[in-house]
């Protein structure tokens, strides 16, 4: 059974949008539950959950299977430039968007039915939309595109931590942790650091 009576149905969150540093990631899922898709997804109704209550051993886990039997998946971005820009709100739209189109593409030609974590759709996404608040706890493809921007973003900064290990990008992922704005305040900004966020 899908959404509204559409054939696709597309889970949509972020990562990222409260830290200090790095982009906020937004991914989008869509999966297919066929007869042969049944092994599957029993398997994966095991793992995937709120990517926030994974440890980082079970989310790698719950990635990889999302990867391996999800219909279509896809990432976007924003910079902490454009962040300090356009404002974290229109710039995890833009991330969410550009998930969402790209999972499109991969689709084309199917009726959308888009569901995003939070209380607000995505502005000029397409398709029917539905906002739901604490979704990745609710639905299930919201739930796998959790864990798709968590560990790609989480990735990212480890390889951003070997550029610029004073802040110690591994520990913290660039979340506003005492040892991480203490950095901040010692060090200065990065070009990967959100200006326009507080520090103190």
């Amino acid at each position: 059974m899908v959404a509204g009576g559409y054939p696709v149905v597309i889970g949509v969150d972020e990562a990222g949008r409260g830290c200090l540093a790095g982009p906020v990631i937004a991914a989008a899922v869509v999966f297919e539950w066929g007869e042969e898709m049944q092994l599957a997804r029993r398997e994966l109704k095991k793992l995937v959950r709120d990517s926030k209550l994974l440890s980082r051993e079970v989310r790698k886990e719950a990635n990889g299977l999302i990867r391996a039997h999800a219909q279509a998946f896809a990432i976007g971005s924003s910079e902490a430039d454009e962040i300090d820009e356009i404002n974290i709100l229109q710039a995890t739209f833009v991330a969410m968007h550009q998930a969402v189109g790209r999972v499109q593409e991969q689709l084309p030609g199917l009726d959308m039915f888009i569901l995003v974590d939070g209380n607000k759709t995505i502005p000029g996404a397409g398709g029917m939309q539905q906002a739901i608040i604490d979704g990745d706890a609710k639905i299930f493809s919201i739930a796998a595109a959790s864990i798709i921007a968590k560990e790609y973003r989480d990735s990212l900064m480890e390889k951003i931590h070997e550029l610029y290990p004073v802040y110690n990008f591994a520990q913290h992922k660039g979340y506003g942790t005492l040892e991480h704005r203490q950095a901040i305040l010692k060090h200065g900004f990065s070009p990967l650091h959100r200006r326009s966020f507080r520090v103190k």
